[in-house]
């Protein structure tokens, strides 16, 4: 019961403060972190425990799965350079070094390494909702994206080789690399395996419900295979998450893609919003339970944590910048980013979600009995997050603002462009050669897109008439909702006079939805 009233807390939380959060311009993830606090110091409020061994499980496969159907493979490969550097190269140098400051603070060196790869993976969720709220550049948005994929990958490796010489008492090189190998190569092929099967059972499938359900299936499917033999489950889940974005879309019905879509977007803002307001009612046990080095001594090693994780970041990302500039300089292209774009990536390496669950989710025992210093790396990594959560996610759109770095445009001229071409190319599919077409049905069809074709044209002559059109845009846009809010009540009065069957009701119903959801 205690936590069914728990939940209860958390997503009454998650409903008022989300709309809270986007009206002060402050990122969602950092009021439900401060709500999750306060909710702990009052008395009444339940903290139950949650198993470690069922967090990891239960928390990344959704959240890894749901960032591979934001991204495109396209747009990885371009910058795959920064973020394989990001992601790779920083985030095992953060751990390592990390480990450093804490073995010299007194922790074994397994366990120095296990807190370095719990705190390495900074997490792409805010920094990523400031981005988007500002128009930064779509290459920092997706460098920061990139590196919030795969630098899960990075810290999760160094975090099981690292836990099996904390359980184990011990472990050699060859043990090591054929750890990574299986790691690396097994979660791979696992992932690509679990896609290719996932989109040959939705290319015979055609209920969007069962599609939909295969889909929430195959990350947890994907992790669970890996991690019974040793492999990464991270790595299975992002291997077939890019490759079903990549090559699934054909094999799903569109009610399939859609329903899909919107499964997967609220998947993510619920379980973020969940873990989040979870990671302040941790932070209060955790600081009740440190013991070993006592408080003082656990505070100042994750001050020191969170200064030495700030001052690595920005030092890297400035450095490979300025390479990156010079060497573009002497092949004459442009120069890929600036220190302008630097500083931002640099102050958006806030630490989040995966770092909760990798802490939580530490074992109670180790090889000579309880987990070494255990509540000493829940805590440091916990003030980690709530350090780099607090103060770099309320001092970043500042930034973004203060560096002239954001933007005026959007990705609408895109929309508008794609969406014309995409009519036009169906416009002269509709009129091209068919044997067996009657000339009335194509003049037919022909002519919806016709109409829909001359509809996209005026209004981009709309929009570029002058410096009137985005008013226009707007009182257009308006136009439309209004028309869509009378067929929307046409259809639910037909069905609440029973005019119609109410399955002929919800059809209509969908279409209507589904063009209304252009201009929410």
């Amino acid at each position: 019961m205690d936590a069914v009233v728990l939940l209860g807390l958390l997503v009454l939380g998650i409903v008022v403060l989300t709309p809270l959060a986007g009206r002060i311009g402050v990122p969602q993830p950092v009021v439900l972190t401060v709500y999750g606090l306060l909710l702990a110091l009052v008395p009444q409020v339940p903290s139950p425990r949650l198993p470690p061994e069922v967090i990891l499980p239960l928390v990344l496969p959704p959240l890894l799965f749901a960032t591979t159907q934001r991204g495109s493979l396209k747009e990885l490969r371009r910058d795959a350079g920064s973020v394989l550097f990001l992601a790779v190269g920083l985030t095992a140098l953060s751990a390592l070094v990390v480990a450093l400051v804490a073995h010299a603070f007194g922790l074994p060196w397994a366990v120095a390494l296990v807190l370095g790869a719990v705190v390495a993976p900074p997490d792409p969720v805010a920094a990523t909702a400031v981005a988007r709220r500002l128009r930064l550049p779509p290459r920092l948005v997706t460098v920061l994206e990139g590196e919030g994929q795969f630098n899960d990958a990075t810290a999760l490796t160094l975090y099981s080789v690292a836990l099996v010489a904390v359980t184990s008492g011990s472990v050699g090189a060859a043990e090591i690399g054929w750890h990574l190998f299986l790691e690396v190569v097994g979660g791979t092929a696992i992932g690509l395996v679990a896609g290719l099967l996932a989109r040959w059972a939705l290319a015979r499938l055609h209920d969007a419900s069962v599609e939909t359900t295969v889909t929430i299936a195959l990350p947890f499917a994907a992790y669970l295979v890996a991690d019974e033999v040793q492999a990464s489950g991270v790595l299975a889940v992002l291997a077939a998450g890019l490759l079903l974005r990549a090559r699934g879309a054909g094999a799903t019905t569109s009610r399939g893609w859609l329903l899909g879509r919107a499964v997967w977007r609220y998947v993510d803002f619920a379980v973020t919003g969940l873990l989040f307001g979870f990671l302040g009612i941790e932070l209060t046990t955790a600081l009740e339970g440190t013991s070993q080095l006592g408080n003082a001594h656990a505070v100042a090693l994750a001050a020191t944590v969170v200064a030495v994780l700030i001052a690595l970041r920005f030092a890297a990302v400035h450095t490979a910048s300025a390479l990156a500039g010079r060497r573009a300089r002497r092949r004459g292209s442009a120069t890929p980013a600036g220190w302008r774009e630097a500083t931002v990536a640099s102050w958006a390496g806030m630490r989040g979600v995966v770092t909760v669950a990798l802490a939580l989710a530490l074992p109670v025992t180790g090889a000579d009995g309880d987990f070494p210093y255990r509540a000493e790396v829940v805590l440091v990594a916990l003030v980690t997050v709530l350090v780099t959560l607090i103060a770099q996610g309320l001092t970043l759109a500042p930034l973004v603002r203060h560096l002239h770095v954001a933007g005026p445009a959007s990705g609408d001229a895109d929309v508008r462009r794609l969406r014309r071409e995409a009519t036009a190319a169906a416009l002269r599919a509709v009129e091209g050669p068919g044997p067996g077409v009657p000339d009335r049905a194509r003049e037919t069809a022909a002519a919806r897109y016709r109409a829909r074709l001359a509809h996209d044209e005026s209004v981009v002559t709309l929009v570029d008439g002058g410096e009137e059109g985005p008013g226009l845009l707007d009182a257009l846009d308006r136009l439309h909702v209004a028309a869509l809010d009378a067929e929307r009540e046409t259809v639910l009065e037909a069905r609440r006079t029973g005019a119609v069957s109410p399955d002929a009701a919800d059809e209509v119903l969908f279409e209507v939805e589904a063009r209304a959801s252009r201009y929410e």
